[in-house]
């Protein structure tokens, strides 16, 4: 894959799409914070992994119409928010993810006259996290749809996976966003749902989740996003993004 801009980038916040509203993002970073564990005996630093984290930082700027940047992020909530982003909204691209606390909404004025606030999205409980877009940006199914395939490559793996989703709008009764998985893209292996891979049951929307498997589970080469229900819907418009883990992971 060559080399990418940041252009036609998105940006969504607790089932929000605010990417229109984003000017810029500062800091979309984590991992482990090391822990220096350096003996006496030892000319160097020597250091080990500690706790996860993880921090996105981003610039918006002011709109105050209904659903947009300034009614979201002004009221600093307290509980926690789902924020992603999606590196352009090509099927499989890179996505970003983070479990946060909204910290700031911080006003700009500059002599130009641009309005703009700084916001920090800062890790609560798993660190950022690196996957891939399993919807086109937003998607938006009329009734019950599968998606279309993603190959993760290199076979299956055996650390499970984690998944976030954000529900923009929603227009039915119900719909169950899920994930389902094949060896081979269903030509000899058929499709089956991921065990832990179904989404809460939307009814309405906006809403945002994350969910994960079994930190062991085998997770196949080929994902997919389907939409299921029972009573019925006509539009659901969403975004899916999705980590299979490569290595042993522990939150």
């Amino acid at each position: 894959m060559a080399k990418q801009s940041g252009l036609g980038d998105n940006f969504y916040i607790a089932g929000y799409d605010l990417s229109g509203d984003i000017g810029s993002l500062g800091n979309v970073g984590g991992g482990m914070a090391p822990i220096e564990v350096t003996g006496i005996d030892k000319s160097a630093q020597e250091r080990i992994g500690g706790r996860r984290d993880g921090r996105m930082t981003f610039s918006t700027f002011f709109n105050p119409a209904t659903d947009r940047s300034h009614l979201r992020l002004s009221s600093l909530p307290t509980t926690d928010v789902i924020a992603t982003y999606f590196r352009g909204t090509t099927l499989g691209n890179p996505s970003a993810n983070i479990v946060a606390k909204q910290i700031g909404y911080d006003g700009t004025r500059d002599a130009a006259g641009a309005l703009t606030f700084a916001v920090e999205a800062q890790a609560n409980g798993y660190g950022l996290e690196w996957g891939r877009s399993m919807t086109a940006g937003k998607r938006t199914d009329t009734g019950a749809t599968n998606g279309t395939s993603v190959d993760f490559g290199t076979g299956s793996t055996a650390f499970g996976l984690q998944a976030y989703l954000h529900v923009f709008a929603f227009t039915g009764t119900d719909a169950t966003i899920k994930i389902q998985e094949s060896s081979d893209d269903g030509a000899g292996d058929a499709w089956a749902d991921v065990t832990g891979g179904a989404f809460t049951q939307v009814t309405a929307g906006p809403t945002s989740q994350r969910i994960a498997t079994a930190s062991g589970q085998t997770v196949e080469r080929y994902l997919r996003v389907i939409t299921a229900t029972t009573g019925g819907f006509s539009s659901l418009t969403f975004a899916v993004s999705l980590v299979r883990n490569a290595t042993a992971v522990s939150f």
